[in-house]
C-alpha cells in the first residue's frame, strides 16, 4: 500500500503545483511561475494559508483587480510561448466575475492560464452566503458555470479526491498544442479545507515536455503535389510558428522554396522587418504590399493561423479560386475553407514540405516590389514634422529608439493597426498586439505580465507599451502594481480624445460622430481633459507630458535609462494622421434601411466589395 500524506484540498493543490517543471531549450523551469491574487471570503482562509507555506517557490503577485490580473497572465504565458503558465486566484461572487473578461481573452488567443476560484459551500448549510446567485430551479448552478463557455477545462472540486484527476488533467490541457487555453478550478469554500489522505506518488516532482504531432505522411504528400503546382505562392506566418519554435523552419522553408511571406497580427515579429522575403502584415491592418500579393496569389499556405477577419478581409483578400492548405496543429483551424489540412506540429510540418520546387522569379520580384513601395509609404508614415501628431509618429519614433530585444505591447482600439503596419521588427518574438479578443484594458496589465515574465529572462530589456487614452483610463491600476513589485515598464499614452478608433468607423460608414469622443457625447456638458501626467506619478512612476513625437523620442530616451516605470503622454489627433493605406475590406453591419443619405450611400459602398469574399466553411 502507498504512503500517504494529509493534506487539505488547497493544500493539495498548491503543493501539486510547486512539483511540476517543464524543459524548454534544455534548461529545467518551475511550469507555474507563480500567481496573481486578490483575496476574500472566498480564497483567503484555506488556499491563502497554502499558499504562504510555498511563497517562494510560487510568488503570489498582488492584483488591484481581477481581470487585469488575468490579463498579466495572459501576456506572460505569451512571453514563454505558452510552456509556463500562471494562476490567478479570487474570491466566489464579483472577485470571480471580474476574470471572465481575461479568460475569454486567453480562449480567444489560445493561452495557459489556470484559475483557482472560490466558490459557494458545497454542503448548501450557510445559504445563501454572501454574494451567491441563487437560481431557485437549480440550486447547482452559480456564477463559476459562467465559465464553461470560456475555458478550455472547467470543474468545480466537489470532494478533496477529484483533483488527483482533475489537476493533471486541467494541465495537460493547458500544455496540449492543439486544446492550449485556460482552465478554471472552482473550489467550494468548505471543500478547500477538507482533508484527504493524498498518495505521495501525486507530488513527486514531473518534468513536462510539450507534445509534437508528426503530420500525417499522405496529408502531407498531398500539399506538396498542391505547392509544386503554384504559380503565385504565398505563406501566411502566423502566432502558432512562434509558439512551435518553428521560426528557423519557416525561414528555411521560405528560403528554399522562395514563397513570399506574410504574416498575421499574432505571427508580427517571425521574419525580421529586413528580410527579403517578408512582404509585411496582411489583412484589414495590413500593407499594401502582402494584401496585393494575397489578392494575386493561386495557393496560399496558411501556417500557425486561426484565419481571424482581420486577416482574411473578411474573406476578401484572396481569389476566388485559390487554392489553401491549411498547416496546423489543430484540426478545427487546418481545415477552414476547404483548405487542404496538414494536421501536425509547424516545425515538423514545414520539414515535411521541404521539396525541389521554387516559385517563378518574376512572382517574387512582383513581391518584393510591392514591399519597396510600403517601405516608403511606412517611412513617410511614421516622418515627423509639419503635420498633426498621430499613433504613427509614436510608433516609428520608439521604433528608432529601442533596443532589438525590447518587447512591444498593444490592444485594442487604433493602436493594433498602426503597431502592426507601421512597426519594423527587430528581433524575432517581440511584439505582443492582443487582437485575438481586442480586448481595452490588456495594455498596462498585459505589460506588466510580459515585465514580470521577461525580467526571467531578459531583466537587461524593456517592455514597451502603446496605450490610447481610452483604454487607459479603462484600467490602468497596475502602473501601481509595476512599480511595487520593481517590474519596470515604459507606457505610451496617446490621448486623442475618447475612442477615437471607434469614431473613424463611425464617420466612415456615414453616421455622425456620437458618443465616442467626449466632445460628442450628449450627455457631457463641457468635456475638459484629464491630466495623465499627475495621474501617473500619483501610482509612483515617472511620468512627464510632451508636445511632439520629437520631444516624445528624448523623453523615450530618460525612460530608458530610468530604474522604474514611466509613463509618457502625448496628444494625438483624433481625425488625421491615421494609416491610410493597407486595409482590406472588412465585413460590419450597416443599415439596410435609414433615412440618412450619407449612411445609406456608405451601405452601398460598403456592400460593393461583398462580391469578392469567399464562400467556405
Amino acid at each position: 500500500m502507498s504512503e500517504t500524506v494529509t493534506l487539505t484540498t488547497a493544500q493539495a493543490i498548491v503543493r501539486y503545483l510547486a512539483n511540476q517543471f517543464i524543459m524548454i531549450d534544455g534548461q529545467e523551469q518551475r511550469l507555474c511561475g507563480g500567481g496573481f491574487g486578490i483575496f476574500g471570503h472566498g480564497n483567503v482562509t484555506c488556499l491563502g494559508e497554502a499558499l504562504y507555506d510555498h511563497r517562494d517557490e510560487l510568488p503570489l503577485y498582488r492584483g488591484q483587480n481581477e481581470q487585469s490580473m488575468g490579463f498579466a497572465a495572459a501576456a506572460y504565458a505569451k512571453y514563454w510561448l505558452r510552456r509556463r503558465f500562471m494562476f490567478a486566484t479570487a474570491s466566489a461572487g464579483p472577485g470571480t466575475a471580474n476574470l471572465l473578461t481575461a479568460s475569454a481573452l486567453a480562449h480567444a488567443n489560445r493561452l495557459p492560464m489556470l484559475m483557482l476560484c472560490g466558490d459557494t459551500f458545497l454542503t448548501r448549510l450557510p445559504d445563501p452566503v454572501l454574494q451567491q446567485l441563487e437560481h431557485f430551479g437549480n440550486p447547482a448552478l452559480g456564477l463559476n458555470d459562467a465559465f464553461k463557455s470560456v475555458t478550455r477545462y472547467w470543474d468545480r472540486i466537489t470532494h478533496p479526491a477529484q483533483i488527483i484527476q482533475s489537476l493533471p488533467a486541467a494541465i495537460n490541457t493547458m500544455l496540449d498544442p492543439a486544446d492550449c487555453g485556460p482552465a478554471f478550478l472552482g473550489l467550494p469554500q468548505d471543500v478547500q479545507g477538507w482533508t484527504y489522505d493524498y498518495p505521495l506518488e501525486l507530488f513527486e516532482k514531473r518534468t513536462h515536455h510539450i507534445r509534437r504531432q508528426a503530420p500525417d505522411a499522405h496529408e502531407v504528400a498531398e500539399a506538396i503535389k498542391m505547392i509544386e503546382q503554384a504559380q503565385r505562392p504565398i505563406i501566411i506566418a502566423g502566432g502558432g510558428v512562434q509558439y512551435s519554435g518553428a521560426v528557423a523552419d519557416l525561414t528555411a522553408f521560405a528560403e528554399a522554396t522562395h514563397i513570399p511571406v506574410v504574416e498575421t497580427i499574432a505571427g508580427r515579429a517571425n521574419l525580421l522587418d529586413t528580410h527579403p522575403l517578408n512582404i509585411g502584415p496582411i489583412g484589414v491592418t495590413g500593407s499594401d504590399s502582402a494584401n496585393a500579393v494575397a489578392e494575386a496569389a493561386d495557393m496560399v499556405i496558411a501556417v500557425g493561423t486561426r484565419l481571424q477577419d482581420f486577416t482574411t478581409g473578411s474573406w476578401t483578400a484572396f481569389a476566388k479560386d485559390a487554392k489553401f492548405i491549411g498547416v496546423n496543429v489543430g484540426r478545427h483551424d487546418a481545415m477552414k475553407h476547404l483548405s487542404h489540412p496538414v494536421v501536425g506540429d509547424a516545425k515538423l510540418a514545414l520539414q515535411a514540405l521541404a521539396s525541389e520546387y521554387k516559385a517563378p522569379d518574376q512572382w517574387v520580384g512582383f513581391a518584393q516590389n510591392e514591399r519597396k513601395k510600403w517601405n516608403a509609404y511606412v517611412a513617410d508614415n511614421v516622418a515627423h514634422g509639419n503635420r498633426p501628431n498621430s499613433y504613427a509618429q509614436a510608433v516609428g519614433t520608439v521604433n528608432a529608439l529601442c533596443d532589438s530585444r525590447d518587447r512591444v505591447v498593444a490592444a485594442a482600439g487604433g493602436l493594433p493597426a498602426e503597431v502592426t503596419a507601421n512597426w519594423r521588427t527587430l528581433d524575432i518574438g517581440t511584439v505582443d498586439v492582443e487582437f485575438g479578443f481586442s480586448c481595452m484594458g490588456y495594455e498596462i496589465a498585459g505589460g506588466w505580465g510580459a515585465r514580470i515574465a521577461q525580467t526571467e529572462l531578459e531583466p537587461d530589456k524593456d517592455t514597451i507599451v502603446f496605450c490610447g487614452d481610452g483604454s487607459y483610463l479603462l484600467m490602468n491600476s497596475d502602473l501601481y502594481s509595476s512599480v511595487l513589485t520593481r517590474k519596470k515598464l515604459i507606457v505610451l499614452v496617446l490621448d486623442n480624445g475618447g475612442f477615437a478608433v471607434i469614431n473613424k468607423l463611425q464617420n466612415n460608414t456615414g453616421n455622425e460622430s456620437f458618443n465616442n469622443l467626449f466632445t460628442d457625447a450628449p450627455t457631457i456638458p463641457e468635456a475638459f481633459a484629464v491630466d495623465f501626467e499627475a495621474h501617473a506619478a500619483a501610482m509612483g512612476c515617472n511620468a512627464e507630458t510632451v508636445s511632439n513625437a520629437a520631444d516624445l523620442g528624448e523623453a523615450f530616451k530618460r525612460a530608458k535609462a530610468a530604474d522604474k516605470t514611466s509613463v509618457i503622454v502625448m496628444k494625438v489627433d483624433a481625425y488625421e494622421g491615421w494609416t491610410t493605406e493597407g486595409h482590406t475590406w472588412w465585413e460590419v453591419g450597416t443599415p439596410h434601411t435609414t433615412q440618412n443619405p450619407k449612411v445609406e450611400a456608405a451601405h452601398k459602398d460598403w456592400e460593393a466589395s461583398r462580391e469578392k469574399q469567399r464562400r467556405g466553411v
